[in-house]
């Protein structure tokens, strides 16, 4: 499940791409005194993600933008859009917004047999462990934090990937059904890496990292319903780590999708028609 939040600037302001740590701040106060707020210190997955505040780039007063916010469980995202139904006021830094509309929406990547794309609009960041460096032969100086770079082969990546989704399948999804480790299919299909970049983050108030993100393409085939729960599961919980300051934050691409049955030029030319 996701919102999707549509907001107006309130004055002309340059566009802020270090605005993770206060977009999750504002997201921790809608989330104050509900059932959710506990999370907060628990140190697991909170089960929450976000999108950046899109498209990015500086706005005039009145320019429009739209903000999605990702997560498993209905009630946390209830409890958000409540809140911003009540304070209209969303101030990310010095990028001042005013909600205009708040909306639920379902995502599903299809049923057992679809094909379709995923991309990673806010980039993924992986961490690679102590002992997974030294099981990939990755040299590490064991005090700064190994993070995936190309150079490290794709395998690691798909490692940590399905480890962390397996966590918050253990959280999310109940205990009688397998996760994503259980499945002897890797979880997508195809991996076509975009780019990977190097930005500040602030991790708590006074404290900045250099986080090295990788931005994806990842093919995807529907193989059965637990690959489709999986799948969903990554849509709204984010995939990678730091999912509350935005990071592994999915979108399905619409246009890549074939429904199961269909071939790529039956769906193209529905898609002709529609227009």
């Amino acid at each position: 499940m996701r919102l999707l939040i549509r907001l107006r600037s309130r004055r002309d302001v340059a566009y802020d791409n270090t605005y993770h740590h206060k977009l999750r701040g504002r997201m921790w106060q809608a989330l104050e005194g509900s059932e959710f707020d506990e999370r907060h210190d628990e140190g697991r997955p909170a089960g929450l993600c976000f999108s950046n505040p899109f498209p990015p780039r500086d706005m005039v007063e009145g320019d429009k933008r739209t903000l999605l916010v990702a997560a498993p469980e209905r009630d946390m995202l209830g409890a958000i859009a409540d809140d911003f139904d009540e304070n209209r006021e969303l101030n990310i830094g010095e990028m001042p917004f005013e909600v205009t509309d708040v909306s639920m929406l379902a995502l599903d990547v299809g049923e057992p047999g679809t094909r379709g794309v995923l991309e990673s609009g806010t980039g993924v960041l992986i961490r690679l462990p102590p002992w997974r460096c030294e099981e990939y032969g990755i040299e590490t100086d064991g005090e700064n934090p190994t993070f995936w770079e190309p150079e490290h082969t794709i395998e690691p990546l798909k490692t940590q990937l399905e480890n962390n989704l397996d966590k918050k399948h253990s959280q999310f999804c109940p205990d009688d059904l397998p996760g994503p480790t259980d499945r002897s299919n890797d979880l997508f299909d195809s991996y076509e890496l975009i780019k990977t970049f190097a930005i500040p983050v602030t991790v708590t108030q006074g404290v900045e990292m250099t986080y090295i993100l990788s931005k994806w393409r990842f093919g995807y085939e529907v193989q059965d319903d637990h690959h489709r729960r999986h799948l969903n599961l990554a849509l709204d919980a984010g995939i990678g780590g730091r999912n509350m300051l935005g990071f592994g934050f999915l979108n399905i691409d619409e246009d890549s999708v074939i429904p199961a049955g269909q071939t790529a030029m039956e769906t193209s030319g529905h898609r002709g028609q529609a227009r």
